[in-house]
């Protein structure tokens, strides 16, 4: 077995690793109660590692290697501090949709699936787009850390970041065709098992974008 074959196997076997949990009787009775006693700490935990290795699998699939980018740990710790923002944000949207619904300002009464559709694109549309920019906006301060520049400036940051792309790829596009109808299956989940399907949702979308790179689009992965 090659490098690359062997770094492929390892990757799976992460995520198989990470899906067993879940799957598992025992460990998934561990899981939930870490969960609900520690939620922003697994929500770290869930993002940090979930996400970089849909990160990995980001540069896999654009470059053909298992390639780890500059900063990688710094980027772990970036999701991971993600994760429990939204462990947080989606009781936020949850609450407040439940809010609306149970008062009138939204139809559907106690209705699941308008709940679940509600609280998606709601959240998407308003909170995605902030988050998006900003995570965006993290990454290319580290490219420009590592590529060796000093002081860096916020104008040095939005100069680099591709804000077409951004608007008519990631927002005009991954949202109202990925996002919300991902999300929406996740909010008709138990809520202890949302944040970690949208930590594996993560690495879907990375491959999604991994493929429009691939065809010349020149975005980076959100």
């Amino acid at each position: 077995m090659n490098k690359k074959s062997m770094l492929t196997f390892l990757w799976i076997l992460v995520i198989a690793l990470c899906g067993a949990i879940l799957v598992i009787p025992a460990t998934r009775e561990v899981f939930l109660a870490a969960t609900k006693a520690h939620p922003y700490l697994m929500g770290f935990v869930k993002f940090g590692i979930l996400a970089t290795m849909g990160e990995l699998l980001a540069i896999r699939i654009t470059t053909g290697n298992w390639t780890a980018p500059k900063g990688l740990h710094w980027r772990s710790v970036i999701w991971g501090l993600i994760g429990m923002l939204i462990t947080l944000i989606f009781q936020i949207f949850a609450g407040g949709v439940t809010f609306a619904m149970s008062g009138g300002y939204l139809p559907g009464g106690e209705n699941k699936f308008l709940f679940a559709l509600f609280v998606s694109t709601i959240m998407n549309l308003t909170f995605a787009p902030t988050f998006m920019a900003a995570h965006r906006f993290t990454d290319t301060w580290l490219d420009l850390r590592y590529e060796g520049k000093r002081n860096i400036r916020v104008t040095d940051v939005t100069k680099r970041i591709d804000w077409n792309g951004f608007v008519s790829f990631v927002v005009i596009k991954t949202i109202p065709f990925f996002w919300i109808p991902a999300h929406t299956i996740t909010f008709l989940l138990a809520p202890e098992y949302r944040v970690v399907v949208a930590a594996f949702l993560s690495i879907a979308l990375g491959g999604i974008l991994s493929f429009a790179k691939r065809k010349g689009s020149q975005l980076k992965v959100d």
